[in-house]
């Protein structure tokens, strides 16, 4: 297949899990540049899931940690059983239930009348994959995350935060100062390994029950498509692990610079200046 035949299926297929593109999947005389291109395009679908629910998973993930570290019953155990019900089940599972309370949700909106304003608000879109699976992996996320950093809070050292004292820190600016940074510390290694598997859920969506709207699916959809018609899985699965295999790659290097610039302090991690001392008297 030469390049601009490949170049021309990246144009019509390159963007099509997004609606750009040709509609039409192609039916037969399948080549290696349309599967690599389709499974590429789906793969726009696993990223978007992925980011975002890290991105809002992280700062709730924190709140609940300390909300599970609090003194506070109140605050406490809600977060505590709001870890152990999204760590306890399985997570396709937890898209089969979302699936089904989001349906049960009036078509026409929930009605909410206050005093002196009455609006409706929709919640049918989610019922749809983009938003509805996008929630239960922010939940479930969250949950993992957050018995991470809560891990994290239990283990920094006493001295660290007796220090903060006798230098009068307290509140806001002992948690901004000493207790945040060196949780993020120690809960980073743990953390990567939670976006990797977080990353690697997102395929999961392709077997809840969250449509996918004109098939425009993720990277499952288009190897499970591929693997139907060919009737050989040894193509498009492959291709379909290279991609999460440099997607993890690339999952690694980012939180290993984020885990170095959170460890710069460190003497093991500073950089060593070259000096030259010429020896001018013996």
């Amino acid at each position: 297949m030469s390049l601009a035949t490949c170049l021309d299926v990246v144009q019509h297929y390159g963007l099509r899990s997004i609606g750009l593109g040709d509609r039409l999947l192609p039916r037969n005389d399948f080549t290696l540049c349309d599967q690599v291109v389709l499974i590429g395009s789906g793969m726009i679908w696993n990223l978007y899931f992925g980011l975002l629910a890290l991105f809002f998973g992280f700062f709730s993930a924190i709140s609940v940690a300390l909300a599970r570290n609090s003194h506070r019953r109140l605050l406490r155990k809600p977060a505590d059983w709001f870890v152990f019900i999204f760590r306890g089940s399985p997570l396709f599972i937890q898209f089969f239930l979302f699936y089904e309370l989001f349906t049960l949700i009036p078509r026409d909106g929930i009605s909410i009348a206050l005093p002196g304003l009455s609006f409706t608000l929709d919640g049918s879109w989610l019922s749809r994959a983009w938003a509805g699976a996008l929630v239960t992996l922010w939940l479930n996320t969250t949950a993992y995350a957050a018995e991470i950093f809560h891990g994290a809070l239990r283990s920094i050292p006493k001295g660290d935060l007796e220090a903060a004292d006798a230098y009068g820190f307290s509140g806001w600016k002992k948690f901004r100062r000493i207790t945040y940074p060196t949780m993020l510390r120690l809960a980073w290694p743990a953390y990567t390994n939670e976006a990797i598997f977080l990353f690697h859920a997102t395929t999961l969506v392709y077997f809840s029950s969250f449509p996918a709207r004109q098939q425009k699916g993720d990277a499952l959809y288009y190897a499970s498509y591929f693997a139907q018609k060919t009737f050989n899985p040894f193509v498009p699965y492959p291709i379909l692990a290279c991609y999460f295999i440099a997607l993890t790659m690339c999952v690694v290097l980012v939180y290993g610079l984020i885990y170095r610039r959170l460890n710069r302090h460190l003497p093991s991690n500073s950089k060593r200046r070259l000096r030259i001392r010429p020896q001018l008297v013996r």
